[in-house]
């Protein structure tokens, strides 16, 4: 174990390195987070997000990814292996999406937490949805499209049009959905077909749509130079995890310009 693993973290102390940070009453933050790089947290991922919410204040809203791999077509999962032969079991059994029951799955314990926090709203999106607690919660994440799952027709856009902050928590420029956002909008897309059941009123029912297929694959290169050749991220401490905050505006500017540039057609 190692020397910040062994700092019992509190919440006050959490308090302070997010004023540090820059995080305050009012401000909307999109917030991806490990719970494990910040060492030892007294109360674990309530606190920091209770934390969050403290900072914020009554006026603010968190936001967190509440994304769930498990709800794509099983024969294109990212991060699990199922024979073919179990393919068909799984497009029958699992259950509809529901956005107070189905967890979130990949997004760390603060997500969830959140997720599962009294009065939190869910985006209705089997697979990238969001959740978000604070009095900007609805307008945000009430209308989510399908066929837009990171798009202009998702929260983020919403997000961006409210002057929102990303805050990465102990996580990299990989994890920053953010940079989705201007990559839905470049041009001539490829787009593929999902599908996912969801929970309705009349019961489960399998839904089919159309979106494009995103990548995140160059994000953390896009994101070294977009720290590396702007004044526009702020780094700092939250407990032991090195955290990064930025503009949506700034992160979503150098984005589309960066994409344009370093994305030949055939990458996109």
């Amino acid at each position: 174990m190692s020397a910040d693993d062994a700092v019992p973290w509190t919440g006050a102390q959490l308090r302070q390195h997010l004023g540090q940070l820059g995080v305050r009453s009012g401000q909307t933050v999109l917030l991806h987070s490990s719970l494990r790089a910040m060492g030892y947290v007294c109360g674990g991922a309530t606190a920091v997000v209770q934390a969050f919410l403290d900072v914020l204040d009554e006026a603010g809203t968190l936001v967190v990814p509440a994304q769930n791999l498990d709800y794509i077509d099983p024969s294109r999962w990212p991060h699990r292996k199922v024979s073919q032969e179990f393919w068909d079991v799984i497009r029958d059994e699992l259950p509809g999406f529901d956005p107070a029951l189905t967890p979130s799955l990949g997004m760390g314990a603060i997500a969830e937490r959140v997720r599962t926090w009294p009065g939190a709203v869910r985006s209705n999106h089997p697979n990238t949805s969001f959740a978000a607690v604070g009095p900007d919660a609805h307008k945000l994440l009430d209308h989510h499209d399908l066929t837009s799952p990171l798009g202009d027709g998702s929260p983020l856009a919403r997000m961006e049009s409210i002057g929102g902050l990303v805050v990465l928590l102990g996580v990299g420029f990989d994890r920053c959905t953010t940079f989705h956002l201007p990559e839905s909008r470049l041009p001539d897309l490829p787009t593929q077909t999902f599908s996912a059941p969801m929970a309705t009123p009349e019961g489960r029912r399998r839904v089919t749509y159309e979106a494009v297929r995103l990548n995140a694959g160059d994000f953390a290169e896009l994101g070294a130079d977009f720290e590396r050749h702007t004044d526009s991220v702020a780094l700092g401490s939250v407990g032991a995890a090195t955290t990064r905050m930025f503009t949506m505006e700034a992160a979503i500017g150098f984005a589309a310009k960066w994409l344009e540039a370093n994305r030949p057609p055939a990458r996109r």
